[in-house]
């Protein structure tokens, strides 16, 4: 039988170590030590490329149906962020929009009622930052649904205990929504919100001023919204750069979401995260 040149190469090499003194036992001298005799160096294989594991995105998108796959749309990572300049004084910041050229928009989701067993699937297949204001009597029946979404990149702000409309409030009772609602949500998930929505929008100069003093920085409204899978615009018919999108949990929950990073991609933008431009 023909001897193959591996088993010959191998072969040649086991003699030369017999004849090199080495023992049966595959005793070796300690490292570094000096060879009683020369040796022969024996040639390691090549080691066999090993396919990389794939990654909680490529495994969600992987288990979406196709039909949900086709339709989430791929981004650049977006540019390094260029912060606001906050207001000076006791009152916080208060944008609809952040002030920037960079080709980048927010997705920003509110309260929490429809906790959709696809969410985390659809944030892990998209791989986009996203910044979710719960409500935490929304939230408190299963305050553990948001903690696979928060895993997966998304950032937990402040919207209140109860979601009530904080204009004309006094200062007592708007603090009791917004400093309570940013002392559970820091209880539930390890972190105190640092940004804040009014429920509605509807707020007044004594919001801004318990929103600054509860420890948050800034608040938002929006100037897209989104339900039923439908994008409505403010202001012409597309995403600008800055442009803070508002959505809810809702049941229409996917398609919601996928028209919101359409919008987005249509637009030539890219998800950025609101926290990253604000000081």
């Amino acid at each position: 039988m023909r001897m193959s040149k591996a088993v010959r190469a191998v072969a040649a090499g086991t003699m030369l170590a017999i004849a090199a003194g080495c023992s049966a036992s595959g005793d070796t001298p300690p490292a570094g030590a000096p060879s009683a005799s020369p040796t022969a160096t024996a040639i390691a294989s090549a080691p066999v490329p090993s396919t990389p594991a794939p990654d909680a995105h490529q495994v969600a998108l992987a288990a979406l149906p196709a039909n949900l796959r086709a339709r989430i749309p791929q981004f650049p990572p977006a540019p390094p962020a260029t912060k606001v300049t906050l207001p000076p004084g006791d009152s916080a910041g208060w944008y609809s929009r952040i002030p920037t050229d960079q080709k980048v928009a927010f997705i920003t989701i509110d309260d929490g009622w429809v906790k959709h067993p696809l969410a985390l699937k659809l944030f892990q297949a998209s791989n986009v930052p996203i910044t979710l204001f719960l409500e935490i009597n929304a939230i408190k029946d299963n305050p553990d649904f948001f903690k696979p979404l928060q895993a997966a990149g998304a950032t937990i702000e402040n919207h209140t205990i109860s979601h009530p409309n904080l204009r004309g409030r006094s200062y007592a009772s708007q603090k009791r929504e917004i400093c309570g609602g940013a002392d559970q949500l820091a209880q539930y998930y390890g972190r105190r919100p640092v940004l804040f929505r009014p429920p509605g929008g509807t707020h007044d100069a004594t919001t801004l001023r318990v929103v600054k003093d509860c420890g948050m920085k800034a608040a938002f409204y929006w100037k897209e919204t989104t339900d039923h899978g439908v994008v409505f615009y403010q202001e012409g018919k597309t995403v600008k750069p800055g442009d803070i999108i508002l959505m809810h949990f809702r049941p229409r929950f996917v398609d919601d979401y996928l028209a919101v990073l359409n919008a987005i991609h249509k637009a030539g933008l890219t998800p950025a995260r609101l926290e990253d431009y604000i000081p």
